[in-house]
Protein backbone atom coordinates (compact mmCIF):
# COMPACT_ATOMS: atom_id res chain seq x y z
CA UNK A 1 0.00 0.00 0.00
CA UNK A 2 1.28 3.53 -0.96
CA UNK A 3 -0.55 5.93 1.65
CA UNK A 4 -1.25 9.04 0.87
CA UNK A 5 0.22 11.14 3.26
CA UNK A 6 -1.25 14.63 4.49
CA UNK A 7 1.05 17.30 6.48
CA UNK A 8 -0.94 19.97 8.47
CA UNK A 9 1.91 22.87 7.75
CA UNK A 10 4.09 23.82 5.14
CA UNK A 11 6.97 25.81 7.15
CA UNK A 12 10.49 25.26 6.66
CA UNK A 13 10.45 22.11 8.98
CA UNK A 14 7.26 20.50 7.77
CA UNK A 15 8.55 21.17 4.33
CA UNK A 16 11.81 19.20 5.11
CA UNK A 17 9.30 16.13 5.77
CA UNK A 18 7.31 16.19 2.81
CA UNK A 19 10.50 16.68 1.05
CA UNK A 20 12.10 13.34 2.65
CA UNK A 21 9.08 11.63 1.92
CA UNK A 22 8.28 12.80 -1.72
CA UNK A 23 11.62 11.95 -2.62
CA UNK A 24 11.40 8.33 -0.98
CA UNK A 25 8.51 7.50 -3.45
CA UNK A 26 5.45 8.37 -1.07
CA UNK A 27 2.26 11.03 -2.28
CA UNK A 28 2.45 13.94 -0.40
CA UNK A 29 -0.19 16.55 0.02
CA UNK A 30 0.07 19.86 2.35
CA UNK A 31 -2.27 21.94 4.51
CA UNK A 32 -2.02 25.36 4.91
CA UNK A 33 -3.72 28.40 5.85
CA UNK A 34 -4.84 31.31 4.00
CA UNK A 35 -2.01 33.65 5.08
CA UNK A 36 1.01 31.39 6.14
CA UNK A 37 3.70 32.63 8.23
CA UNK A 38 6.76 30.62 7.32
CA UNK A 39 9.89 32.83 8.10
CA UNK A 40 12.51 30.47 6.18
CA UNK A 41 10.29 31.30 3.15
CA UNK A 42 13.35 30.39 0.38
CA UNK A 43 12.52 26.50 1.68
CA UNK A 44 9.04 27.00 2.48
CA UNK A 45 5.98 24.79 0.24
CA UNK A 46 3.78 27.57 2.17
CA UNK A 47 5.05 29.86 -0.12
CA UNK A 48 3.02 28.82 -2.99
CA UNK A 49 0.04 29.80 -1.40
CA UNK A 50 1.03 33.30 -2.46
CA UNK A 51 3.33 32.76 -5.34
CA UNK A 52 1.17 29.67 -7.28
CA UNK A 53 4.00 27.68 -6.81
CA UNK A 54 6.96 27.31 -4.64
CA UNK A 55 10.48 25.07 -5.99
CA UNK A 56 12.72 23.91 -2.89
CA UNK A 57 15.32 21.92 -3.68
CA UNK A 58 14.05 21.33 -7.33
CA UNK A 59 10.67 20.15 -6.20
CA UNK A 60 7.95 21.79 -7.11
CA UNK A 61 4.64 22.41 -4.66
CA UNK A 62 1.70 23.89 -6.12
CA UNK A 63 -1.49 25.70 -5.21
CA UNK A 64 -4.41 23.91 -6.41
CA UNK A 65 -8.05 23.55 -5.01
CA UNK A 66 -9.18 19.67 -3.80
CA UNK A 67 -10.73 18.53 -7.45
CA UNK A 68 -6.77 19.28 -8.85
CA UNK A 69 -5.33 17.79 -6.14
CA UNK A 70 -4.82 14.40 -7.27
CA UNK A 71 -3.67 15.84 -10.78
CA UNK A 72 -0.89 17.49 -9.40
CA UNK A 73 0.24 14.70 -7.49
CA UNK A 74 -0.03 12.29 -11.23
CA UNK A 75 2.50 15.60 -12.60
CA UNK A 76 5.08 14.60 -10.00
CA UNK A 77 4.64 17.78 -7.74
CA UNK A 78 3.47 18.36 -4.18
CA UNK A 79 -0.11 19.59 -4.18
CA UNK A 80 -0.56 22.65 -1.22
CA UNK A 81 -4.31 23.15 -0.27
CA UNK A 82 -5.90 26.36 1.75
CA UNK A 83 -7.18 23.81 4.32
CA UNK A 84 -6.80 24.78 8.23
CA UNK A 85 -9.07 22.94 9.56
CA UNK A 86 -8.00 19.33 7.56
CA UNK A 87 -10.91 18.58 5.80
CA UNK A 88 -9.70 17.00 3.22
CA UNK A 89 -9.48 14.51 5.97
CA UNK A 90 -12.97 14.31 5.49
CA UNK A 91 -13.51 14.27 2.19
CA UNK A 92 -14.31 10.38 1.14
CA UNK A 93 -13.80 11.33 -2.86
CA UNK A 94 -9.87 12.16 -2.12
CA UNK A 95 -8.93 10.37 1.02
CA UNK A 96 -9.74 7.08 3.09
CA UNK A 97 -9.65 6.49 6.72
CA UNK A 98 -7.84 3.02 5.48
CA UNK A 99 -5.10 4.33 3.58
CA UNK A 100 -4.18 7.82 4.74
CA UNK A 101 -1.67 8.97 7.07
CA UNK A 102 -1.20 12.54 8.96
CA UNK A 103 1.57 14.36 9.74
CA UNK A 104 0.74 17.38 12.18
CA UNK A 105 3.64 19.97 11.32
CA UNK A 106 2.17 23.16 12.47
CA UNK A 107 4.56 23.24 15.42
CA UNK A 108 1.70 24.94 17.75
CA UNK A 109 3.86 24.11 20.58
CA UNK A 110 0.56 23.44 22.48
CA UNK A 111 -1.96 20.27 22.71
CA UNK A 112 -4.29 20.03 19.21
CA UNK A 113 -7.44 20.05 18.61
CA UNK A 114 -8.49 16.45 18.47
CA UNK A 115 -9.90 15.06 15.44
CA UNK A 116 -12.95 13.57 14.68
CA UNK A 117 -11.63 11.16 12.17
CA UNK A 118 -9.60 7.94 12.70
CA UNK A 119 -6.83 7.53 10.58
CA UNK A 120 -4.11 4.53 10.56
CA UNK A 121 -1.15 6.95 11.54
CA UNK A 122 -1.17 10.12 13.17
CA UNK A 123 1.90 11.80 13.33
CA UNK A 124 3.03 14.70 15.83
CA UNK A 125 6.02 16.61 15.57
CA UNK A 126 7.56 18.57 18.46
CA UNK A 127 6.06 19.64 22.08
CA UNK A 128 1.77 19.40 22.25
CA UNK A 129 2.24 15.95 21.45
CA UNK A 130 1.50 12.75 23.39
CA UNK A 131 1.48 9.26 21.85
CA UNK A 132 -1.62 7.28 22.78
CA UNK A 133 -3.26 10.80 23.42
CA UNK A 134 -3.69 13.08 20.70
CA UNK A 135 -1.67 11.28 18.17
CA UNK A 136 -0.30 7.76 17.25
CA UNK A 137 3.90 8.66 17.68
CA UNK A 138 5.80 11.74 18.20
CA UNK A 139 8.95 12.84 16.78
CA UNK A 140 11.73 14.60 18.70
CA UNK A 141 11.88 18.48 17.14
CA UNK A 142 14.78 19.70 19.79
CA UNK A 143 18.39 19.12 19.15
CA UNK A 144 20.74 17.03 21.09
CA UNK A 145 20.93 13.13 20.70
CA UNK A 146 16.90 12.39 20.55
CA UNK A 147 16.79 14.77 17.70
CA UNK A 148 14.44 13.08 15.23
CA UNK A 149 13.42 10.19 17.32
CA UNK A 150 9.84 8.28 17.19
CA UNK A 151 8.44 7.89 20.61
CA UNK A 152 5.74 5.28 20.42
CA UNK A 153 4.20 6.12 23.87
CA UNK A 154 4.56 9.92 25.57
CA UNK A 155 5.89 13.02 24.75
CA UNK A 156 9.11 15.08 23.01
CA UNK A 157 10.93 17.41 25.26
CA UNK A 158 9.24 20.26 26.07
CA UNK A 159 9.20 23.63 24.52
CA UNK A 160 12.02 25.40 26.37
CA UNK A 161 10.30 28.88 24.85
CA UNK A 162 13.73 29.65 24.03
CA UNK A 163 15.27 29.39 20.44
CA UNK A 164 18.20 27.05 19.95
CA UNK A 165 21.99 28.93 19.93
CA UNK A 166 22.65 32.66 20.33
CA UNK A 167 19.23 34.00 21.52
CA UNK A 168 19.58 37.19 19.26
CA UNK A 169 19.42 35.40 16.04
CA UNK A 170 15.85 35.60 16.36
CA UNK A 171 13.98 38.58 15.31
CA UNK A 172 10.78 39.75 16.81
CA UNK A 173 8.23 42.31 16.09
CA UNK A 174 8.44 45.28 18.64
CA UNK A 175 4.79 45.96 17.79
CA UNK A 176 1.82 45.09 15.75
CA UNK A 177 1.61 46.25 12.22
CA UNK A 178 2.77 45.34 8.81
CA UNK A 179 5.86 44.47 7.59
CA UNK A 180 8.22 46.06 5.28
CA UNK A 181 11.25 44.52 4.38
CA UNK A 182 14.44 46.73 3.24
CA UNK A 183 16.68 43.35 2.36
CA UNK A 184 16.42 40.09 1.16
CA UNK A 185 16.95 36.59 2.15
CA UNK A 186 20.62 35.73 1.72
CA UNK A 187 21.66 39.27 1.93
CA UNK A 188 24.87 39.81 3.90
CA UNK A 189 24.24 42.09 6.94
CA UNK A 190 26.19 44.18 8.95
CA UNK A 191 25.64 44.93 12.62
CA UNK A 192 23.24 47.29 13.16
CA UNK A 193 21.95 47.11 9.37
CA UNK A 194 18.28 48.23 9.09
CA UNK A 195 16.35 44.62 8.29
CA UNK A 196 12.99 45.69 8.10
CA UNK A 197 9.77 47.98 9.51
CA UNK A 198 6.44 47.35 11.48
CA UNK A 199 4.15 49.75 10.14
CA UNK A 200 1.19 50.61 12.39
CA UNK A 201 -2.08 51.98 11.93
CA UNK A 202 -1.29 55.08 13.30
CA UNK A 203 1.86 54.89 10.50
CA UNK A 204 4.23 54.58 13.81
CA UNK A 205 7.36 52.67 12.23
CA UNK A 206 9.37 50.44 14.54
CA UNK A 207 12.74 49.26 12.48
CA UNK A 208 14.32 45.98 13.43
CA UNK A 209 18.26 45.92 12.72
CA UNK A 210 20.73 43.11 12.26
CA UNK A 211 22.16 41.71 16.02
CA UNK A 212 25.51 40.72 14.48
CA UNK A 213 27.24 40.56 11.26
CA UNK A 214 25.91 37.62 8.60
CA UNK A 215 23.43 36.28 6.77
CA UNK A 216 19.60 36.99 6.19
CA UNK A 217 18.18 33.42 6.65
CA UNK A 218 14.75 34.35 6.74
CA UNK A 219 11.83 37.00 7.12
CA UNK A 220 8.67 36.81 7.26
CA UNK A 221 6.65 37.83 3.82
CA UNK A 222 6.12 41.61 3.35
CA UNK A 223 3.15 42.91 3.87
CA UNK A 224 2.00 40.20 6.78
CA UNK A 225 0.13 41.71 10.02
CA UNK A 226 2.43 40.75 12.68
CA UNK A 227 1.62 41.28 16.50
CA UNK A 228 3.93 41.94 19.22
CA UNK A 229 6.39 39.58 19.94
CA UNK A 230 6.62 37.51 16.89
CA UNK A 231 8.67 35.63 15.37
CA UNK A 232 9.54 37.16 12.01
CA UNK A 233 13.04 36.97 11.24
CA UNK A 234 16.47 34.94 11.47
CA UNK A 235 19.92 35.88 11.00
CA UNK A 236 22.45 33.60 10.50
CA UNK A 237 25.91 34.35 12.23
CA UNK A 238 27.70 31.77 9.77
CA UNK A 239 26.67 34.05 7.08
CA UNK A 240 26.50 31.79 3.95
CA UNK A 241 24.13 32.71 1.88
CA UNK A 242 23.95 28.52 0.27
CA UNK A 243 22.66 27.47 3.67
CA UNK A 244 19.17 29.96 3.04
CA UNK A 245 17.97 27.84 0.21
CA UNK A 246 18.68 24.72 1.56
CA UNK A 247 16.27 22.34 4.12
CA UNK A 248 18.31 22.40 7.54
CA UNK A 249 19.93 19.35 8.92
CA UNK A 250 17.10 19.47 11.50
CA UNK A 251 14.26 19.36 9.00
CA UNK A 252 15.92 16.16 7.39
CA UNK A 253 16.30 14.96 10.43
CA UNK A 254 12.68 14.87 11.38
CA UNK A 255 11.71 14.27 8.32
CA UNK A 256 13.45 10.58 8.54
CA UNK A 257 11.87 10.03 11.64
CA UNK A 258 8.68 10.60 9.95
CA UNK A 259 9.95 8.75 7.51
CA UNK A 260 10.67 5.61 10.56
CA UNK A 261 7.34 5.97 11.71
CA UNK A 262 5.42 5.39 8.42
CA UNK A 263 7.43 2.43 7.48
CA UNK A 264 6.97 1.01 10.76
CA UNK A 265 3.48 1.62 10.23
CA UNK A 266 3.36 0.27 6.79
CA UNK A 267 5.42 -3.36 7.76
CA UNK A 268 2.62 -3.66 10.76
CA UNK A 269 0.25 -3.28 8.43
CA UNK A 270 1.12 -5.83 6.21
CA UNK A 271 1.81 -8.28 8.70
CA UNK A 272 -2.02 -7.81 9.94
CA UNK A 273 -3.42 -7.50 6.90
CA UNK A 274 -1.59 -8.89 3.53
CA UNK A 275 -4.54 -8.02 1.61
CA UNK A 276 -3.91 -4.53 1.69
Amino acid sequence: MNPLIVVRGGGDLASGVALRLFRTGFQVVILELEKPLAVRRTVSFAEAVYEGAQIVEDVTARLVSPDQMMVSIESGEVPVLIDPNANILRNQFLTSPQSTFLVDGRLLKTAPELLDVTLPLHIGLGPGFTAGENCSAVIETRRGHTLGRVYWEGSSQPDSGQPEGDIRRVLRAPQDGSVVSHVNIGDHLNEGELIAEIQADDEKKSKITSPFKGVLRGLIRPGIQVTAGAKMGDVDPRDDPSACFLVSDKALAVGGGVLEAVLMKLKQMEIERPDL
